[in-house]
This record gives C-alpha cells, structure tokens and sequence, in this order.
C-alpha cells in the first residue's frame, strides 16, 4: 500500500536516487549531471527555512516518489506565485502515485495563501501533462527549443492551475 507523508532528512537519500535516475534518464529535469548527497541536503535545508514541505509517497516504508514547489520567480511581486515538482520512482511510474503527491502541494500552497501553481513541463510528457489536467491545470504557453539534452531540442510546456482564495 502506498503512503504519503511529510519527508524527513532520512528520507534523502533515496529522494536522491529518485531524482538523479530522472536527471539522467528523462527530460523532466533540465539537467545534465546527477546531484549529491550534499545538494540534496542544501535543497531540503532551504525549503525548511522557507517553510515549504517536501512530500514522500513510501511503499513499505521506501520512498517511491516525491513533490514540493518552491518559488515561481526572485522578484518580490511573484510571492504569490510557486512552481511544483512531482518526481515518482522508475519502477513505480504510472501507478498513480503522482496522483498521491499532487494533492498536498495544491493544499499546502493554498493554505499558505498563495494565488496559483505552474508547473514546467517537457512537452513530451504526455503523462505528467495529463495528471496535471486532472487537477485542474490548464496549458497557458508552449515554449519551442528552450532545453537541450539527450543531443535533442526539447519544448517546454507551462500549464497553471489559480488557486481559491487570494485575490
């Protein structure tokens, strides 16, 4: 059975093996060189001093997947505005569990009065823009040629879902 909790630091370790296996196997993420032990440890230390959560999926207690969001852009006029990241387990991709990890960043973010959530989306993706519509984002820019990996251009699909409340 598959669970969803807030992470903790013990949980690093493999969230770091979950995202370097989609860094250097996917187009989710826009990088080329897998993350450290170290870097994990700085990203989980500054979404504590920001107050964002960080979110795990376990499956008999191992981390299957993972999500968070974080802030849209630097400029102050953005504080209302944060991107997500749902990142799930190669072996356990299509399963649901990026249904399980979506929920609590669109609760969290709203209780935090934040007004809406983009998420950034490699336009291949056909399974992450879908589980996005079913929250309710909508498609709001098509960016052509803006990544390159894997020795290919790569479009960058934007979608937003405006969350209830601030105004």
């Amino acid at each position: 059975m598959i669970a969803t909790r807030n992470a903790t630091e013990n949980d690093l370790a493999e969230i770091l093996i979950i995202y370097n296996e989609v860094i250097t196997n996917t187009t989710a993420i826009y990088d080329y060189e897998p993350h450290t032990m170290n870097m994990r440890e700085k990203w989980y230390e500054t979404k504590k001093q920001q107050g964002i959560p960080v979110f795990v999926a376990t499956e008999n207690g191992k981390v299957v997947g993972f999500s968070s969001y974080g802030p849209f852009r630097a400029w102050p006029a953005y504080k209302y505005s944060v991107e997500n990241s749902v990142y799930v387990a190669a072996s356990h991709r299509g399963n649901g569990i990026g249904k399980l990890l979506i929920q609590p960043v669109i609760d969290s973010a709203t209780e935090k009065g934040m007004h809406t959530i983009l998420a950034g989306i490699d336009a291949s993706n056909k399974a992450s823009i879908h589980l996005h519509r079913q929250f309710g984002f909508e498609k709001v820019a098509y960016l052509k040629e803006v990544g390159f990996k894997f020795n290919k251009w790569l479009d960058l699909v934007f979608m937003q879902l405006v969350l209830p409340g601030k105004t």
